[in-house]
């Protein structure tokens, strides 16, 4: 089976590719120091090392980005739609404008929540959406909707053929700014039935992180995504699992997110010590851990193409302290720090300032994090024979 498994959550259709990496590109900067920065704030560096050309400066990135919006306004035009091209002229890779509401939903998905229906989809090879997923307790649960289930509608327009992203942004209702408690009407089919439901959105928690264990006894923490709690739960999985038992840590797929919860995640495996060190507008910061975590528990931590930023911090840690094996293939590589600055109509424009290295002084962005062991497929069976290989005293 192919396609890709997208969750229906942070609104991501709108600003097209930024959005989809947003989750793990916006929040870095207010993370790291364990707070969001003001939005009204300007960066005022001078160019960081990863920028290329003759880009300006982060500084005169911004006051262009809200000059271009305050002229708009001035000209009764919109200053979100000049702000976007402001940045796109920046060159900044990772920049973006965000209006109100969106920036809103970030902040709400950091606390681990999201408006929608409780489904993950994918699209298969002929087009056709399938139901992935059904997130128990979600509206998509109690109409009775299964995993295998196809999606062929959604308000009367048919799905087959469209990217995944389209579909969640449908779901969602995007376009509508839709919120809890509105009606989306969806089109489905399981084998020879094919029938309606219309369904109320609802703000559902994300289960960002699970637990499960593997017939020889290792315990698999899969992490989604770095939301609020994040390394608190990971914690506590650690704390549960038998003494002395193997752990895989599995960061596939994981978007990034509260990068202050990722360093909780690395005080679960490290006795204090550093975590990564970043800048911003020139200024050099550190992140530890803290101490009196697990160090002697065998850990493998699993990566692939999706594993970003915040991930990304966390395996960097974690490998070149030596805690743990990597498995797997190679991470994306965003490892930019973003600023937000509030616009004259509320949008925010978020524009790079600095980027964070692993303990090593490795750098992450545009690179990524090498496994130890690189596969591709079949990563969790090649993670046991790890684990039973660091859990063997001989």
């Amino acid at each position: 089976m192919s396609g890709r498994d997208l969750f229906c959550q942070p609104r991501r259709i709108r600003r097209g590719a930024a959005l989809t990496l947003l989750f793990a590109s916006v929040f870095v900067a207010g993370a790291a120091t364990g707070s969001f920065p003001d939005p009204g704030r300007k960066a005022t560096s001078s160019p960081s090392s990863a920028s290329s050309g003759d880009r300006s400066t982060p500084a005169s990135d911004q006051e262009e980005v809200t000059e271009a919006a305050e002229k708009a306004m001035a000209d009764g035009k919109s200053p979100m739609e000049a702000a976007e091209r402001a940045v796109s002229r920046s060159g900044d890779r990772w920049g973006a404008v965000y209006s109100q509401g969106e920036y809103e939903e970030f902040e709400e998905a950091l606390d681990g929540q999201y408006t929608g229906v409780g489904l993950w989809a994918r699209r298969e090879n002929d087009g056709r959406i399938e139901v992935t997923r059904v997130q128990s307790g979600s509206p998509a649960a109690a109409a009775g909707i299964r995993k295998g289930d196809l999606l062929r509608s959604v308000d009367g327009q048919k799905v087959d053929g469209r990217p995944v992203t389209e579909v969640v942004s449908l779901l969602r209702g995007d376009a509508e700014d839709a919120a809890a408690g509105t009606e989306v009407s969806l089109g489905l089919e399981r084998g020879t039935r094919a029938w309606s439901e219309t369904l109320r959105r609802a703000l559902l928690s994300t289960d960002s992180v699970t637990v499960s264990k593997l017939a020889d006894g290792v315990t698999v923490i899969k992490v989604d995504a770095f939301t609020k709690g994040a390394g608190d739960l990971v914690q506590a999985a650690v704390a549960q699992a038998p003494p002395g038992s193997g752990i895989a840590l599995d960061l596939r797929g994981n978007s990034g997110g509260l990068v202050t919860e990722a360093v909780t995640a690395a005080s679960v495996f490290l006795d204090g010590g550093l975590v990564a060190t970043y800048d911003v507008d020139g200024d050099q910061r550190a992140l530890h851990a803290e101490p009196g975590g697990d160090t002697t528990r065998p850990l493998v931590v699993l990566v692939d193409g999706g594993t970003m930023s915040a991930a990304e911090l966390l395996t960097g840690a974690l490998q070149d302290r030596g805690r743990a094996v990597v498995v797997g293939s190679q991470t994306f590589g965003k490892g930019s720090v973003q600023m937000p600055s509030r616009l004259p109509d509320g949008s925010v424009a978020e524009l790079t300032v600095g980027h964070y290295r692993t303990p090593s002084g490795r750098g992450v962005d545009g690179q990524g994090i090498t496994p130890d062991l690189d596969v591709d497929a079949k990563a969790l069976e090649q993670a046991e024979t790890v684990l039973s290989g660091l859990g063997d005293p001989s």
